[in-house]
Order: C-alpha cells, then structure tokens, then sequence
C-alpha cells in the first residue's frame, strides 16, 4: 500500500497558505521538496486508483454483455420451443390426414374394379329409384 504524502516544509507554519486546486503534475514540479520515495509512493497511489477506475469500467461492460448474452439465450429457448412444439403438432396432424387419404385412395380404388359398383351400391343406406339421377354426399 501506499504510503501518504509528507506536508511540504513552508517558511511560515502560522500563516495558512489557500492552495487551489491543480493539476498532479503542476503540483509535483511545484513541490520539489518531496524526497522520491514520497513522489513514487503517490505516483502508485493514483495509478492503483487508475487501475480501479479502468477494472470498474470493465466489469460494468462484461456484466452488460453477460446479460444480453442471457437474456438472448432466453428468448432463443422460448423461440424453439413454440417452433418444436408447432413442428409435433404439425406432424401429427399430417399424420392422420395422411392415413385418410390411404384409407380414401383404397376405397377409390375398389370401386374401380370388378364389382366395385354393386359395393358401392350396397354400401348406401337409402334405396334410390332406377330412373333418378344419384348424388351421394359426404
């Protein structure tokens, strides 16, 4: 740690100086009284404050990076969860539609072949006259 400055030596001691307030360098080279181990012991003392200063500023931007870096993953999470969810969800009504149409291709099929009419025929729940037009729907 460092240690504290020494009170410059004055011609004066009852009179009482008002200083100021200067720049670090103007009062170094003002103040030549200061042995160096003094002058080195400051000079350290606002480097380490410095150093502080700049370590703050860092931490301060790494924690705001940190948390849009968070909060990014986040939203991300909750994005490809709705998008998985949709994508079943999309599936397994592919799915089923899928087996209808087989199951529909299937019964197109059968009344394409030999006897396919009289199945269809009695497949009808309600007898049609001979001579009349027949509609069926579905």
């Amino acid at each position: 740690m460092a240690q504290p400055l020494p009170k410059p030596l004055t011609d004066t001691p009852s009179r009482r100086r008002r200083y100021r307030r200067r720049n670090e360098k103007s009062i170094i080279q003002e103040n030549n009284k200061y042995d160096a181990a003094s002058m080195a012991s400051y000079l350290q003392l606002q480097e380490e404050k410095r150093d502080l200063i700049y370590s703050f500023i860092s931490m301060v931007m790494k924690l705001g990076f940190f948390s849009i870096a968070i909060s990014s993953l986040f939203n991300l999470g909750i994005a490809s969860h709705h998008r998985i969810r949709r994508n079943i969800e999309l599936s397994t009504v592919l799915k089923l539609e899928d087996k209808k149409f087989e199951d529909l291709y299937k019964r197109f099929d059968k009344i394409f072949t030999i006897g396919g009419r009289d199945r269809l025929m009695e497949e009808q729940d309600q007898w049609i006259a001979p001579n009349s037009i027949r509609v069926i729907w579905r």
